[in-house]
């Protein structure tokens, strides 16, 4: 009588296991399609909280758009959502490709940053290099110029004070 109780239990317990939490919604999305989406709201939530004045120009809501993106409602993504939420390790996997993704964005990302970070790093070097020696040049310059007029003044003033002393200027 124990065995045939525990077996009983057994088999209740199997068959209400199986039983599903939430039924499947007429108009399902598919998995992969509820990652993506699942992924761009995440990264507008992430934009949101990051730079809060970047959507505030968007007309419509951000998560519309989504939606509309991917020729879904919100009633549809909710029940879909709910759906997928109702099995633990499913959902949980899939946001584990979701982090995954967001993470491997985030490198790539900060990947291109760093390198444009250089490459404006570089371009600045360069430019200051240019002003440096476009500086040093204009100051060789001045500094000929100004020795050129130096030396023209002096013969100006030697040639005046000949010129003076030929013509029988007194004074000289």
């Amino acid at each position: 009588m124990k065995n045939f109780v525990f077996v009983i239990l057994v088999l209740f317990f199997s068959v209400s296991c199986k039983k599903e939490l939430v039924k499947e919604p007429a108009r399902l999305i598919a998995k992969e399609k509820m990652m993506d989406i699942i992924y761009d709201l995440s990264l507008l939530e992430a934009i949101k909280y990051q730079q809060p004045l970047s959507l505030d120009s968007v007309e419509s809501s951000p998560a519309k758009f989504i939606f509309k993106k991917y020729k879904v409602d919100s009633i549809q993504f909710a029940k879909s959502n709910m759906y997928y939420a109702a099995d633990y390790e499913s959902y949980k996997e899939m946001f584990d490709e979701i982090n995954a993704r967001l993470e491997k964005e985030k490198k790539n990302t900060e990947i291109k940053l760093k390198a444009e970070e250089k490459k404006a790093a570089k371009a600045k070097k360069v430019s200051d290099a240019k002003k440096a020696a476009e500086a040093k040049n204009n100051k060789l310059k001045e500094t000929f110029e100004d020795s050129v007029k130096k030396k023209i003044v002096k013969k100006v003033n030697i040639d005046s004070i000949k010129r003076m002393r030929r013509l029988g200027h007194k004074g000289l």
